[in-house]
């Protein structure tokens, strides 16, 4: 527990985020330096990575670096780990927030986000950036955390994992049916697949006082088309969805002492549209 007193507060503490760069991956990184943490945003690309880092290290004042490396070849990520612990000495969080947004370019007669269409080759890379990313970072910096007084993972699923994707909503007037838009199978396959991910290491490693748990976020407003956002609200009770500071303070509940006795837990997190 933290000597200040304050139970959300992570001053020290090493937080790497994996897609650092995106637009959730920076509001996870900036939740967790407002709360005094020192985040290691990696990504693909280093120069969006590097600049979003050096941003909340002149805002919040603290040691924010970014980096970059391929989260599906556990050499770099073995190489991150030791650039970490070079730089800090210690190696705290892991949020496994990565994961692909394939853009689905229809052909004249297909639309390849459908399932009948969905290529061999998009699958495969989804799965390998959103799960065996999220397994080998697991793998790599969790055993550290183990071997080293324990740490804290957080795997960013989404409220797909509860529930279906309601394809309804990304319907579109005057298409025809195989050419019809949908969100994409691997999308859901992968959110699922990290909550099943965080109970297994929960129990793999509560002995060794490493908390694993999953957070399940709903959409966040990013200037969607207004017809597809009116769709989309009238699935969530809260009648909105989420704006993109909103999944901060879960976060840093998650990464911090607040949330001591807690492991193998989904948080969900989605204006209430998977109760409905």
């Amino acid at each position: 527990m933290t000597e200040r007193g304050n139970l959300f507060d992570l001053s020290g503490r090493v937080a790497v985020i994996t897609g650092g760069a995106g637009l959730l991956g920076e509001q996870h990184a900036r939740a967790i330096a407002a709360a005094g943490g020192i985040p290691v945003l990696v990504d693909i690309q280093r120069q969006g990575a590097s600049e979003k880092a050096a941003a909340l290290s002149h805002e919040y004042g603290v040691r924010a670096i970014g980096c970059a490396a391929d989260i599906t070849k556990q050499p770099e990520i073995e190489a991150l780990r030791a650039e970490i612990l070079a730089r800090f000495g210690r190696l705290d969080i892991l949020v496994n927030n990565a994961a692909n947004n394939p853009k689905m370019e229809a052909s004249t007669e297909v639309n390849f986000s459908r399932l009948e269409n969905f290529p061999l080759t998009q699958w495969e890379a989804d799965i390998a950036v959103g799960l065996t990313g999220a397994f080998l970072c697991s793998k790599v910096f969790g055993s550290h955390m183990a071997s080293n007084g324990g740490g804290v993972i957080v795997n960013v699923a989404s409220d797909l994992a509860l529930i279906a994707p309601d394809q309804r909503i990304y319907r579109q007037p005057d298409v025809p049916e195989q050419m019809q838009p949908v969100k994409p199978v691997t999308y859901s396959v992968v959110k699922s697949a990290l909550v099943g991910l965080t109970r297994y290491l929960a129990s793999y490693w509560a002995d060794k006082k490493v908390r694993v748990n999953a957070i399940s976020p709903g959409g966040v407003y990013n200037g969607q088309p207004e017809d597809f956002v009116a769709r989309l609200t009238t699935l969530i009770p809260l009648g909105r969805m989420a704006a993109i500071s909103e999944y901060q303070g879960a976060i840093v509940f998650l990464c911090s002492d607040a949330s001591s006795y807690m492991t193998g837990t989904n948080l969900v997190v989605d204006g209430g549209r998977s109760c409905w």
